[in-house]
């Protein structure tokens, strides 16, 4: 790794305040994360909101290479479609910072959970419906799984939570709904909401005793 300069060391250190500020405004469901393009190999300096699972000291990503290997590469690339290792659907900016001779030092990107503004979306479409009665549904068809991913989106969006940062006792009063409504009859249901909520089936099992 090549030495860093004064200048770039305070370019680091601000990007990393901004970083925060950014975090702790758009928490849960934003994920933010500093990269060092001047160390590739151990570029994740820091990462605020986790919600991809990456870790301080992971390599650099394809878009922080292409910026190491030219220094034209865009600065700014906004709301492009993303996706974490579980499939999950993001939202993804990033915005790479060059110091007075136009290097790359480092990148700001932001990734954005969709699937809690998906729950909201539920949510809002639930509350806006004026028919007087709402169509029974099956709980053990095929789109079960779907039916429990759904309920647990808009149990998180009440909580202004993701599924995956739900607290063990936010999770146990989710388990009580599920249950409530029939969803854990549904074939391989705990295999779903464990899936969901990024937990184990033997937390799953717990939380819904």
């Amino acid at each position: 790794m090549k030495k860093k300069t004064l200048e770039q060391k305070q370019l680091l250190s601000q990007v990393k305040q901004i970083a925060e500020g950014l975090a702790q405004t758009f928490a849960p469901f934003t994920e933010v994360v500093v990269h060092d393009l001047l160390d590739p190999a151990h570029a994740v300096l820091a990462v605020h909101n986790n919600l991809s699972g990456r870790q301080v000291g992971d390599p650099a990503t394809e878009l922080g290479l292409a910026r190491i290997m030219d220094p034209e590469y865009d600065q700014v690339i906004a709301n492009y479609p993303n996706r974490f290792a579980d499939g999950r659907q993001v939202k993804s900016t990033s915005i790479g910072i060059k110091d007075s001779d136009g290097q790359y030092v480092a990148a700001l990107c932001m990734n954005v959970d969709l699937t809690l503004f998906q729950g909201f979306q539920s949510a809002l479409n639930m509350f806006t419906a004026v028919e007087g009665t709402t169509p029974a549904k099956e709980s053990l068809d095929p789109s079960g799984a779907d039916a429990i991913r759904s309920r647990i989106d808009e149990f998180a969006a009440r909580m202004a939570a993701t599924p995956r940062s739900l607290k063990a006792e936010d999770r146990r009063t989710l388990m009580k709904e599920l249950k409530s409504a029939g969803l854990l009859d549904v074939r391989r249901a705990m295999d779903t909401v464990a899936a969901h909520l990024g937990v184990s089936r033997a937390t799953v099992y717990s939380d819904a005793k």
